[in-house]
């Protein structure tokens, strides 16, 4: 299982026992603002936000742009993880 990008309804998805937890998104050039995550009450606490955040900013970093993690999970998972403190815009 890997998290996924779902352009038509703009987030970053990863399914889980036929549940899914997602990141919405706003694109601009060069930028994606994270703007809300949200994991279904049955899996939380078993991981998945953290790997949904992981999957997410490692398909952005992929993709050459930076973050703005305007959601404070996302947030607090970066400030966490020095790996990724690049990602996010200036």
């Amino acid at each position: 299982m890997s998290v996924i990008d779902n352009p038509e309804r703009h987030r970053f998805e990863y399914e889980v026992e036929g549940k899914t937890a997602f990141i919405d998104y706003r694109r601009s050039p060069g930028v994606v603002a994270l703007t809300h995550a949200e994991v279904p009450t049955e899996l939380e606490g078993r991981g998945v936000g953290s790997h949904l955040v992981r999957g997410t900013l490692d398909l952005v970093r992929a993709s050459g742009d930076k973050v703005i993690p305007a959601c404070s999970f996302v947030a607090a998972f970066i400030q966490r993880n020095a790996d990724y403190q690049d990602l996010v815009a200036k």
